[in-house]
């Protein structure tokens, strides 16, 4: 038994329960473990998830950075951006919903170390706003504002999406980079 093994039980019965609702007891039963030997693992249920939401804003910074370097127009930049966040939302939906949702559940002294990461994701976010409107292709009067916005439309889908549905995960992605660049280009 590993670390990473644990961390995945707790995201699955973290989405599943809440982190409220969800025990040590019911994480290590899942891992099949004694209680106690969970703790040779991880010191407390907040140590996990301030664990889990590390990993997957880590995941989704590098994804940013990689866009970011593209040599891609704005458009077309902020385009990949936004498919590429929601397709990482919907195939790691369990994860997402724990990072979306469960974020507000941090202790203090873990939020302290977790905004700066949050922050750095919408940052980067917001640079690619910016360099659009210093391009003179997109225009907002403030990116901060927009980043958020635009985080929230994509991050919401993880609330209603469903692969049975009419539209497949690209569709919508497709759809939400055509509504904000519709918003966002100069005409």
């Amino acid at each position: 038994m590993n670390r990473d093994e644990i961390l995945e039980a707790a995201v699955q019965i973290f989405s599943q329960k809440g982190f409220h609702a969800s025990s040590m007891k019911d994480i290590a039963n899942a891992v099949d473990l004694q209680k106690a030997s969970l703790y040779h693992h991880v010191s407390s249920k907040q140590e996990i998830l301030a664990l889990l939401l590390d990993q997957s804003l880590d995941i989704l910074i590098d994804q940013m950075k990689e866009i970011s370097l593209l040599d891609f127009p704005p458009e077309e930049k902020l385009r990949t951006a936004i498919k590429g966040y929601l397709n990482t939302l919907i195939v790691n939906h369990d994860r997402a919903a724990v990072l979306l949702m469960e974020h507000r559940s941090l202790d203090p002294e873990f939020k302290v170390h977790h905004i700066p990461r949050r922050d750095k994701f919408e940052e980067l976010w917001r640079d690619m706003l910016q360099e659009g409107i210093d391009q003179g292709v997109f225009y907002c009067e403030d990116s901060s504002l927009s980043a958020r916005a635009l985080l929230g439309m994509i991050n919401w889908t993880i609330t209603w999406y469903s692969p049975e549905g009419p539209l497949a995960a690209d569709e919508i992605g497709e759809n939400l980079a055509n509504i904000v660049l519709k918003g966002l280009m100069l005409r």
